[in-house]
C-alpha cells in the first residue's frame, strides 16, 4: 500500500493516522499545498488522504490551488484509488463529485456523539455512539450514489462511502491532544460560544478522549483496508 496525503495548513496533519500508515504502508508521501508543493502522478500511490483546514471549498481567490486539488481528487477517484477525506477533505471530495457544499445551520466544535446511519454497514456500526471531536462550520450534501454512514445532532451528514472505495468524514478521529491545542491556538476566533461550540477548557479537560478516538481511527482504517482489499 502506497499512501499520499494532501495537507492544507501546517497545524492539521495526519495526527494519529501517521502511526497507522507508517506501520501498514510501504510508502508514505505528502503534498503540502500551503507550501505550493506539486501534486504527484496518479500511478505513484494507492490511497489518497485529504486532510482538513480552516479554509472553505469555495475560497479559490485566497487559495488558488484549491481548484487544481479538487480536479486531482476527481482524477484519483476516476482512477479507482482509495480516497479518504477528513473535514475539509470530505467536503472537497463531495464537491469533486458535484455535491453541494454549504454553511451548516450550526457551527460544531468540540466533543459530540455520532449516530450511525445505514446500520448494516460496518463503518456505521463502528461510529454509532462514538464521542467524536468536531471542528467545522460547513457541511456537504451526499454525493450521488453515496451511502450515508453517520450523523450528529448538529450536522446531518457526518460520513459517507461510495462503493466502499471513497470515504468522507466530517468529524475528526485523528486529532491528538497536541493537534487540538494547535487548533485552539490558530483558530480560537471560531469559539463563538454558540450552542454546539465548546470552550477551550471543555475541549481539553478529558484528555483520555483523544486516546479513545485515536483507537477508533485505527479501527476505522483497518475496516477501510479490509473493504478496499475485497
Amino acid at each position: 500500500m502506497r499512501v499520499h496525503y494532501l495537507q492544507h495548513v501546517e497545524f492539521e496533519d495526519l495526527g494519529s493516522m501517521h502511526a497507522w500508515f507508517n506501520k501498514r504502508s510501504e510508502l508514505l508521501t505528502a503534498t503540502h499545498l500551503y507550501r505550493q508543493t506539486g501534486l504527484p502522478k496518479l500511478d505513484s500511490f494507492d490511497w489518497l488522504v485529504v486532510m482538513g483546514g480552516p479554509m472553505g471549498v469555495g475560497d479559490n481567490a485566497a487559495y488558488p490551488w484549491l481548484a487544481a486539488e479538487q480536479a486531482f481528487i476527481q482524477a484519483a477517484i476516476d482512477a479507482g484509488k482509495t480516497v479518504l477525506g477528513i473535514c475539509l477533505g470530505a467536503q472537497l471530495i463531495a464537491a469533486a463529485l458535484e455535491a453541494e457544499i454549504s454553511t451548516n445551520p450550526r457551527r460544531e466544535i468540540g466533543w459530540f456523539p455520532l449516530r450511525g446511519e445505514h446500520k448494516e454497514h460496518p463503518i456505521a456500526q463502528l461510529l454509532d455512539g462514538c464521542m467524536a471531536f468536531h471542528w467545522h462550520g460547513d457541511t456537504f450534501a451526499l454525493p450521488a450514489g453515496a451511502q450515508h454512514l453517520a450523523s450528529s445532532e448538529a450536522c446531518r451528514n457526518q460520513a459517507f462511502s461510495i462503493r466502499d472505495r471513497v470515504f468522507g468524514f466530517q468529524f475528526h478521529l485523528e486529532t491528538t491532544e497536541q493537534s487540538a491545542r494547535a487548533l485552539l491556538r490558530h483558530c480560537r476566533d471560531e469559539l463563538d460560544g454558540s450552542h454546539y461550540v465548546q470552550s477551550s477548557h471543555q475541549v481539553l479537560q478529558h484528555s483520555q478522549r483523544f486516546d479513545r478516538i485515536n483507537n477508533t481511527m485505527s479501527n476505522l482504517l483497518d475496516l477501510i483496508a479490509e473493504l478496499t482489499a475485497s
